[in-house]
Parts: structure tokens; sequence; C-alpha cells
């Protein structure tokens, strides 16, 4: 039936939406906590959204020169179930860098973008033929830096009608598209933690198995650990294993 289930969007925005108390609410409805609670905060900042992220005492600094910016996009969507899930890609196995691996659309901030915003809206599209038109976006989380030395900032965003998305690949990037429940990403299953060097530091890395329609994925290194943070973020709960530290860049010293 057309008008069962209405659409996730039109929840979020309902004027008189009320939060149900109880321990366990649904992942739509932290969704529309979540929302109504960062457009509320962003009356008072101009317009923007507020950005939100790990605590402190998640993130460990490193002293780095920054390499440049980027963004990534954070899609996601609601299933006929009321399950929350998020877009993810393969990049192609022809790139010269991450070749193969699972990532979250997106990419380097360009001159004429206005905000990092823009920059992940206009990858996805570049990267899967997402219409920016389909998705808003509700908030950015903190960057996060790369192993090669790029500030990363995950910008989280709902694609209101997931029928509507027919995605177009970019064949010289991106070799395949699935989605996956955010949710396990908090979860303990099917995750396992490896030592890697992460610019001369040796520092724990997680992994995630997952596996759809046949095809088997691993999500792993920063994409894992952005999604971590979004999960614990939108769904509004800590996962059930320790998060890993965020490395980010030591602050610069001034002259008083």
């Amino acid at each position: 039936m057309a008008g069962a289930v209405r659409p996730l969007l039109s929840r979020l925005f309902t004027p008189n939406y009320i939060a149900m108390a109880g321990p366990s609410p649904s992942p739509t409805r932290r969704l529309a906590h979540l929302t109504r609670h960062l457009f509320a905060s962003s009356s008072s900042s101009s317009g923007e959204l507020s950005s939100v992220g790990a605590p402190a005492a998640a993130a460990s600094a490193c002293a780095t020169a920054s390499k440049g910016f980027a963004a990534v996009l954070i899609c996601i969507f609601e299933d006929p179930r009321g399950d929350t899930r998020v877009l993810l890609t393969k990049r192609a196995s022809s790139l010269n860098s991450h070749s193969g691996e699972v990532s979250l659309p997106g990419g380097k901030v360009e001159e004429g973008d206005a905000d990092v915003k823009t920059t992940a809206l206009r990858e996805a599209e570049e990267e899967i033929g997402l219409d920016p038109a389909l998705v808003s976006v509700v908030t950015v989380l903190e960057p996060f830096l790369s192993k090669n030395g790029l500030d990363v900032t995950p910008v989280i965003g709902i694609l209101s009608d997931r029928a509507l998305f027919n995605p177009v690949l970019n064949k010289d990037e991106v070799e395949d598209i699935f989605d996956a429940p955010l949710e396990m990403f908090l979860k303990d299953d099917n995750r396992t933690t490896r030592e890697r060097n992460w610019m001369g530091m040796t520092i724990p890395v997680q992994f995630f198995d997952y596996e759809t329609e046949g095809k088997k994925y691993v999500i792993w290194g920063l994409t894992a650990h952005i999604l971590t943070r979004a999960a614990a973020v939108v769904l509004q709960r800590q996962p059930s294993f320790a998060e890993l530290p965020r490395p980010k860049r030591a602050p610069v010293n001034s002259k008083h």
C-alpha cells in the first residue's frame, strides 16, 4: 500500500513529534530525535548545523601538516522493515590508491565547493549518480585524519526514498555499490581488530566482514571507524566494544 509506510523525512520533520520514553526506541525514532535536536541547535548558529563527533578522550593527536581536505557522504535510508541502512561502494581495482576497498562516496574538496557538504554531495553524484536533491544533509561529524594526511569530514545525509535512487556508477572510480545496516557498526559480531602502521605509529584498526547477495565485503580502516562514530551519533548509543581512538591533528601552539 502506497500510504502504509510514510517516508523517513515525513517523520523527521513532523512538527508535533514527541520523543517516546523507553529504554530502546527504534532507529527511526532516534533519527527523528537527532534531527530535531540538530535543527533546533542550528537556529542560533546562522543556520548551520552543529558539528558532532567523538569525545575528546576518544581522540589521539598527531603532529603533522595537513595535506588537504576531503569529505565523505554517509547516506542513510530506511528499509521496508524500518531499519536504518547506509550506502557503500567498492572502489575500482584500477585506482592507484585504496583500489578494491570498500569506501563511502566522497573525495577531495575542490576550489569551487562552498563547503564540505557540497563536496560530499558532488562526489556522490559523480561516483554513483546520486542526485543531491534526493538527500537531506542533517549534520557533519568532526574531521578524521586519514593515513595520507587528509582531513576527512563525514557528512550525514538522509535519502528520503530509496526507490527514487537508480545508481549510475562511474566505472573509472567505482566497481560496485551496496548497502549495509548501520547498526552492525556498533556490534562486535563479524568484527576484528588488527595492528597496522599509521603514519609511523602502530595502531589498532577494525575490520567488519559483511555478506549480501552472495558477495563478501570487508569494511575496514577509516571507513569502518567513521561508520562506528556515525552509528553511535545517529542511533544514539555507544558500540558494544571499546571505540578505537580517533587520530586527529595536534593543535598548533599560538603565541600570546
